[in-house]
């Protein structure tokens, strides 16, 4: 098998993605030396990787345990959506002129939804659901905020995942393409209404977690009221 090369920003990339299609979790452990071998480059390079995304907000170092994807609290969740909500209205917003190319490609990119969606395969359908919204902002032609977007959204899955999003998959997929046929449409005022909607649909099916309470745990094997 042949060895890749990997850059930082490879690296930084390769984990964000495994985030989003959910196949690293909040509370992950990231250790040094196992990624420097799993991407066959040196530790120092790893640990810059991790340094950039600590910076970004994805992980977080303890002095003594190492490196973890970081846990949002149920407040830092809401703090996201509101940030993808204002990013994501105010480039549609800001747009003067829509090409048909933008078009095709979120139409495109609905339809592998589906077919995840429909095969079962979560991984794809959990990476599709959120990468639509950064599709769109590179399709316009914002290469920064489409770097800062996915790492919202990243924060994003993993706040669904802990905070058990009821939003339906379908439903998601549903609102995409109502917000892809207002852009065919030249509707940019009543896409960025959908958009901001439908950020909120996805934010209103969080539920706080079970195990908030820290003790959560312990309790339940003591047998304890709370």
């Amino acid at each position: 098998m042949q060895t890749l090369e990997l850059t930082i920003p490879a690296i930084d990339r390769v984990i964000v993605d495994a985030i989003l299609a959910g196949r690293i979790t909040a509370g992950t452990r990231l250790g040094e030396q196992s990624l420097a071998t799993l991407f066959s480059v040196s530790r120092t390079m790893t640990r810059e990787a991790l340094i950039r995304l600590e910076a970004r907000g994805i992980v977080q170092v303890s002095p003594r345990r190492g490196w973890f994807v970081i846990r949002p609290s149920f407040e830092e969740a809401q703090e996201a959506f509101q940030a993808r909500q204002a990013i994501e209205m105010g480039i549609l917003m800001a747009v003067e002129r829509l090409g048909s190319e933008v078009v095709e490609k979120l139409r495109a990119h609905v339809t592998q939804e589906r077919e995840a969606i429909a095969s079962g395969d979560l991984e794809a359908r959990s990476f599709l659901l959120g990468d639509f919204h950064v599709c769109l902002v590179e399709a316009l032609g914002n290469r920064v905020l489409a770097d800062i977007l996915r790492d919202l959204t990243a924060r994003t899955v993993l706040i669904s995942a802990l905070y058990q999003s009821g939003h339906d998959a379908t439903a998601s997929c549903d609102e995409h393409e109502a917000i892809t046929d207002a852009l065919a449409a030249g509707d940019l005022k009543r896409a960025a209404d959908l958009m901001v909607a439908h950020i909120g649909n996805v934010e209103a099916g969080l539920t706080r977690a079970k195990d908030d309470d820290p003790l959560t745990n312990l309790r339940q094997a003591l047998k304890l009221s709370s």
